[in-house]
């Protein structure tokens, strides 16, 4: 097993492009930590280097404390599972296991354990003697996975290793691996653009936008507490509904007006985030989560009031996509007010709520729920 850290990592390609800015993170010995972000955030650059595989333009990268800049891949103990799968076509489910033993010149009695091991474990015996044609994507999936686990690297570096699954063989894989890495304790990496596997695998999860890292926490903490607007919106399915709105002094107190609602703050708000009071007579950016937003109940006198753009009924829930008096914007670019359609407000209602466009809705808010963010996007505290 072993630790891993990356101390002031930076990558610029040749024609200036700069993809890792400053990077600094510390996984744990035995820990899985999952790199979500965006396509084209860095992520799978930052694994790549740490698997030799791209130079670094600056900083280092430690192994169990050792710098491995000019490490070869090969010297570096490191197993990488691709979104690919990587196998080699003309060899069995067992030569593609054998292959990187082998060229550790391991015996053929240490080689023959690690394999009738892995396949146990993976649940791949029957299939030792097929070529991966013969596989489905699932059972090839298990097989790069054995692959990585039979060489007993020092640490583990997954890049989307589930994209080329369906969605029912997606959540099966990712029960599996979260299940082996925890009882293999080995150093994991994982590489994805997916919110909801970073959330149900990461023991912590580190999101990166534009090369450079967001916020590192649990994944709990990643939800209740975003950094900044665009870790906000990007963490949750559907992401935080992001509106501009003033808050204006209320009896004493802080209060915010959402269109003809007015909110008067919690006073555990306030105390969580003293910045508010700071903020008094500004406009700030408030997040409100879709799953916080309920239809008012009759003769609710504090709703607002909304006009349905689209419904998806999902069955367990409904998703309304609204247009609303207030000012929406979007979680990457929180400063700017669109000159066009505004993004909607969305809902998340549980159970079936059948609606068309054009149907208005009464909506309640509780000022508990509320999130807030100044107008670059960090989070107020």
């Amino acid at each position: 097993m072993a630790s891993i850290s990356f101390e002031h990592v930076s990558k610029t390609y040749p024609d200036g492009t700069r993809v890792i800015d400053g990077l600094d993170l510390e996984v744990g010995d035995g820990e899985l930590l999952v790199l979500v972000g965006p396509s084209g955030c860095g992520k799978s650059t930052v694994l790549r280097m740490l698997a030799g595989l791209e130079d670094l333009s600056g900083g280092e990268i430690r192994i169990d404390g050792r710098v491995v800049n000019d490490l070869l891949p090969q010297r570096r103990n490191l197993s990488m599972v691709f979104q690919n799968y990587a196998l080699y076509p003309h060899l069995t489910v067992r030569g593609n296991l054998e292959f990187p033993l082998k060229m550790k010149g391991l015996s053929r009695t240490e080689i023959d354990r690690r394999v009738r091991e892995t396949a146990a474990m993976l649940d791949l015996d029957a299939l030792l003697d097929r070529r991966p044609k013969a596989l489905s994507g699932g059972q090839r999936q298990r097989v790069a996975m054995g692959r990585a686990i039979a060489r007993e690297a020092d640490a583990f570096l997954m890049d989307e290793p589930l994209s080329n699954l369906d969605a029912r063989l997606r959540v099966q894989i990712r029960t599996e691996i979260a299940a082996l890495q925890a009882r293999l304790g080995v150093t994991t990496i994982y590489v994805t653009h997916d919110q909801v596997e970073a959330m149900t695998l990461g023991q912590r999860v580190a999101v990166m936008r534009g090369g450079r890292l967001q916020q590192v926490a649990p994944p709990w903490e990643i939800y209740q507490r975003p950094s900044n607007s665009f870790v906000a919106g990007f963490i949750g399915t559907p992401g935080m509904n992001l509106v501009r709105a003033p808050l204006d002094s209320s009896n004493g107190g802080l209060c915010v007006r959402l269109g003809d609602v007015r909110l008067t703050l919690t006073a555990q708000a306030l105390a969580d985030q003293p910045g508010l009071a700071d903020r008094t007579g500004e406009d700030v950016l408030i997040g409100i989560r879709p799953e916080d937003i309920c239809l008012a109940e009759a003769g609710a006198t504090s709703a607002l009031t909304a006009t349905v753009r689209t419904a998806e009924s999902l069955g367990h829930e409904t998703l309304l996509h609204l247009d609303s008096p207030l000012t929406t914007v979007a979680a990457d670019a929180p400063r700017r007010v669109p000159h066009g359609e505004p993004p909607a407000l969305i809902a998340a209602l549980r159970g079936h709520h059948p609606s068309r466009p054009g149907d208005a809705v009464r909506l309640q808010l509780d000022p508990a729920d509320l999130y807030f963010f100044a107008l670059d996007g960090e989070a107020i505290r």
